[in-house]
């Protein structure tokens, strides 16, 4: 399946049905009187996050999404049935905006959270509303009330619990293969990965999902290279995994050079816990691997890892590391718990 994280979408509600004029003609009733019944409602938009979905390219193909109209009313004071809603189905982390991209309407962040973009209009009256004791046979009638149509993005923000990043080539596509089930391209040149990438990762029986995003370089935050689009991918982790190529000429600048991009994104990156691992050291000697850890332990301020993720060497220990941080986080973040899931056995 392809990634597609942004989408223009035309949505429009339906039109409330019409109310009916109709009298009741019946035999020996003189004066039956008025039996128009109401339109129906017209179906609402409405936006839905599943599980199961980590892409939008549903809405490449389908960028209509309208709701049925209500049914007009009918004699015999029968009421028409309203339309059927649209319900459009986005994967969680997905966030909706107005057509100017910047108007934010919606943030469906967790599974089973919805929110109503558009409501039908209103169904018209029927005649039979309109009886008084003055107008016992009126003859008029409202129409529906037109739906609201409108164009909105959906942008999506991958929900991963650990988010790779790196300079292109540093073999975060390789890690992500080593660990998980996920299959990236890989490569000997830059760029190979051009979409983000989620994999679940299995350590000591517990599972957590790792996201996997193209290379940044620098001046990424200006566009250059592939910008900084997929950065936002990495906004919702609990980490992030900083892989540095060992092979590079200075490990410590090539760490500073992704800690500009993500100090020129914002805040939101900056302040998220960072393991930081010097990759590729089957290809280096130990004393090369002694140099380029020294490197990189001054411009990190922390001491990295070492790993060869092609060979699997020193793997486990950084999946224990990141899922160390991501189950503090977790336990950070958890709500509190409530009497009844006290009484009902709850454990933190």
């Amino acid at each position: 399946m392809k990634f597609l994280d942004e989408a223009k979408v035309y949505i429009r509600s339906g039109d409330g049905g019409n109310g009916c004029v109709a009298f009741r003609r019946e035999k020996y009733i003189e004066f039956g009187g008025p039996s128009g019944g109401d339109g129906g409602r017209g179906g609402d938009v409405v936006v839905e996050a599943v599980d199961g979905l980590n892409t939008l390219i549903d809405y490449r193909y389908q960028q209509h999404q309208k709701a049925k109209n209500g049914t007009g009313g009918m004699g015999k004071d029968r009421h028409g049935a309203g339309g059927a809603d649209c319900l459009m189905k986005v994967p969680a982390g997905t966030q909706i905006y107005e057509e100017d991209g910047e108007t934010l309407l919606a943030d469906l962040a967790e599974v089973g959270q919805r929110v109503v973009l558009a409501k039908g209009g209103n169904g018209g009256f029927g005649n039979a509303r309109f009886k008084t004791s003055t107008n016992r046979a009126p003859r008029n009638a409202n129409p529906g009330q037109p739906g609201i149509e409108m164009i909105v993005r959906l942008k999506l923000k991958l929900i991963a619990d650990s988010g790779i990043v790196g300079l292109p080539n540093a073999g975060k596509s390789t890690f992500l293969s080593m660990v998980s089930a996920a299959r990236p391209k890989i490569a000997d040149y830059p760029f190979t990965t051009l979409h983000p990438q989620l994999g679940v990762v299995l350590v000591d029986g517990r599972e957590f999902v790792l996201a996997d995003i193209p290379g940044l370089i620098e001046g990424a935050h200006e566009g250059i290279g592939l910008g900084d689009r997929f950065l936002a991918h990495v906004e919702r982790c609990r980490v992030l995994l900083h892989l540095v190529d060992g092979t590079v000429e200075h490990a410590g600048k090539a760490y500073k050079t992704i800690r500009t991009e993500l100090e020129a994104y914002g805040d939101i990156l900056i302040d998220k816990p960072e393991i930081v691992v010097l990759n590729k050291a089957d290809a280096l000697t130990p004393e090369e691997i002694k140099q380029q850890v020294a490197r990189l332990k001054r411009a990190s301020k922390q001491t990295p890892l070492v790993m060869s993720a092609a060979i699997g060497e020193g793997v486990p220990a950084v999946l224990r590391a990141l899922f160390q941080v991501i189950g503090d986080t977790r336990a950070a973040t958890a709500p509190a718990p409530t009497q009844e899931s006290v009484d009902a056995g709850w454990r933190p």
